[in-house]
């Protein structure tokens, strides 16, 4: 069943590169293992899918423990990370989804043993609810980052409102894209946004 719907994804994302005239190569696909047990998320790396990502600390601590034998998979945290729990996780993994503010930065710095691959979080729909830098902060925050020589930026990403309409979230995705080329316009060695 897991191979049947991996192929389904595949083809999915094969169909929506062609209908926007984009390389499915560019695509990485990261499955978010955090509602599947260990031996569930084997049969997903034995059929391929190198990129987990899991929420919480202590599951992703324990998955790729359970999956030790499988050192080529890339380890995705996606959920919000405290800063007391910094030093158990980021020589761990080698994406961070959720980095939010410059005293996480400054914590993720001071623990890393090597160069981390981030994902700054912006609350484009500024949701109180959710987290996230604001646009307004975001190139601030960014330049702020460049005394942080083990956090590259790779990226941004947001959550769409919960209860939101597809005209919404094609506006959030939108306003993200636009703050992504503002960030690559600048040419931060830093953060790149590739």
């Amino acid at each position: 069943m897991i191979a049947d719907n991996l192929q389904k994804i595949k083809q999915e994302i094969q169909d929506s590169c062609a209908l926007v005239h984009r390389d499915p190569k560019e695509v990485t696909l990261v499955a978010v293992t955090k509602s599947v047990e260990s031996a569930q998320a084997e049969e997903l790396v034995r059929a391929g899918v190198m990129n987990c990502a899991e929420n919480r600390v202590d599951k992703l601590l324990e998955k790729k423990q359970d999956l030790f034998d499988f050192p080529e998979i890339k380890w995705h945290l996606i959920g919000n990370l405290q800063r007391r729990k910094v030093k158990l996780i980021v020589n761990e993994i080698d994406y961070f989804h959720a980095l939010d503010s410059l005293r996480l930065a400054e914590e993720i710095q001071k623990r890393l043993e090597k160069e981390l691959s981030c994902f700054i979080e912006v609350n484009v729909s500024g949701e109180e609810s959710k987290h996230g830098i604001s646009p307004d902060e975001l190139l601030p925050f960014v330049e702020s980052l460049a005394a942080c020589t083990k956090i590259k930026v790779v990226g941004l990403m947001t959550m769409a409102p919960k209860e939101a309409s597809d005209e919404q979230i094609h506006k959030v995705f939108g306003t993200l894209k636009e703050l992504r080329d503002l960030v690559q316009a600048k040419g931060y060695a830093h953060a790149p946004c590739s």
